[in-house]
């Protein structure tokens, strides 16, 4: 054999090796030097809430998947709309500016405010799901409610007289309460703070009696002797609050309030890079590495493909139009 066969054979061997990889290193290969410099992700809400809290675990395993740093930069302010425009209009479409999207931003508030500053589906490419969590209705223990059907009781007694607090005008913890009152025929106030987290602190020194909340900001608290949970807004138990009821459960099978979020980019981004992240982020959510310490926390977690990830939130905007309209809820 001459040194020609045996380069050709040894680069036949390679080729050989080489497929059997061929989408992530099509994917790699496609998006050129991607990403050269450190990417940015973007959470629209204040640090330590539930979703700020999946970002950062989220952001540490892409940037050791893509050689670069991934900083989160909270950008909190009018229910997400801040941050979600900043990187929608104000950013390169060159995938170094991500953002944590989720049902508020992007099928809620476009129903709610005459301007967002951003169109969802217009200026903003879906790179994948990331997790949903329900959420739960959780009481001070200050208060006598012990089961759901206190809280109606109670309500049916004094309507109109009994808060419940929220992270924010028109935010899912919101609509839950507002499904939670139609199905019940209950009239409470709506006490809205900025951030799920200060809303908590109220309810457990006993401020407000109660809140809806994401699931993973409430299991700390599950043997807290400050707070209650009653019910969980979901068709099924969870897992980690196996003692915690449905709503279905508690007789009112219509308060199911589960958030999704995802990671997206500014429309325009190049496919390739479009590509890239929905593969990496799809490899590290689909690890039992990541998602089982985060499951533990009360995350679901998902991954799917941008066109899936679209599709939702096309079919939530039109849900979520007749919901809002329904309860007569606008901002202007």
């Amino acid at each position: 054999m001459n040194r020609r066969q045996m380069l050709f054979r040894c680069l036949t061997s390679l080729a050989v090796c080489a497929m059997l990889d061929v989408p992530q290193a099509a994917v790699a290969q496609a998006s050129g030097a991607y990403p050269s410099r450190p990417i940015t992700l973007v959470v629209p809400y204040p640090p330590g809430g539930a979703a700020d809290q999946f970002a950062r675990s989220l952001g540490h395993a892409l940037g050791e998947r893509l050689g670069q740093s991934v900083v989160v930069e909270n950008r909190p302010g009018a229910n997400g709309n801040i941050g979600s425009a900043y990187v929608a209009r104000r950013q390169a479409a060159d995938g170094y500016t991500l953002l944590l999207g989720s049902a508020s931003t992007l099928t809620i508030n476009p129903n709610l405010y005459a301007d967002i500053g951003y169109d969802p589906v217009k200026d903003l490419q879906p790179i994948t799901l990331t997790h949903q969590m329900p959420n739960v209705l959780v009481v001070s223990s200050k208060t006598p409610y012990k089961r759901v059907a206190d809280v109606v009781r109670a309500a049916k007694a004094n309507p109109g007289h009994i808060a419940f607090g929220s992270a924010g005008y028109g935010n899912t913890m919101h609509l839950a309460g507002v499904l939670f009152q139609r199905q019940a025929g209950i009239k409470l106030v709506h006490v809205p703070y900025k951030g799920g987290a200060p809303a908590l602190m109220d309810v457990l020194a006993g401020t407000i009696p109660m809140m809806f909340n994401n699931l993973p900001a409430l299991v700390p608290l599950k043997d807290s002797d400050k707070v209650r949970l009653l019910a969980v807004a979901d068709t099924k138990r969870s897992p980690v609050l196996p003692k915690v009821p449905t709503f279905a459960e508690e007789g009112l099978p219509g308060v199911v309030s589960v958030v999704w979020n995802g990671i997206l980019v500014r429309r325009g981004t190049p496919q390739a890079i479009v590509d890239r992240l929905n593969w990496e982020m799809g490899s590290i959510l689909k690890s039992p590495a990541f998602r089982q310490p985060l499951e533990a926390q009360g995350y679901e977690v998902l991954s799917s493909t941008p066109g899936e990830f679209e599709a939702l939130i096309k079919k939530d905007l039109a849900n979520m139009h007749k919901l809002t309209k329904e309860a007569g809820m606008k901002i202007n």
